[in-house]
């Protein structure tokens, strides 16, 4: 079980995931590990990152910086 979670949190920290658009917000780009926003399921890859953070309508979460590094 302790391995299997440690591959699970290493599979998160170099993914990324997307916080749906809430009524009043925009929608929020997190790293897979970050704590604001969690989802188990719906990871995606670094392309998928860098896509999304050009969609006017998604933000990169101010807490774990999912932009650093994907320019």
């Amino acid at each position: 079980m302790q391995e299997q979670r440690v591959r699970e949190r290493a599979r998160a920290e170099q993914s990324w995931k997307i916080q749906p658009k809430r009524s009043g917000e925009t929608a929020m780009l997190h790293r897979g590990g970050c704590a604001l926003y969690s989802a188990q399921l719906g990871f995606i890859n670094r392309q998928e990152a860098i896509i999304a953070l050009k969609e006017p309508d998604i933000e990169a979460c101010q807490i774990c910086k999912p932009d650093a590094g994907l320019a």
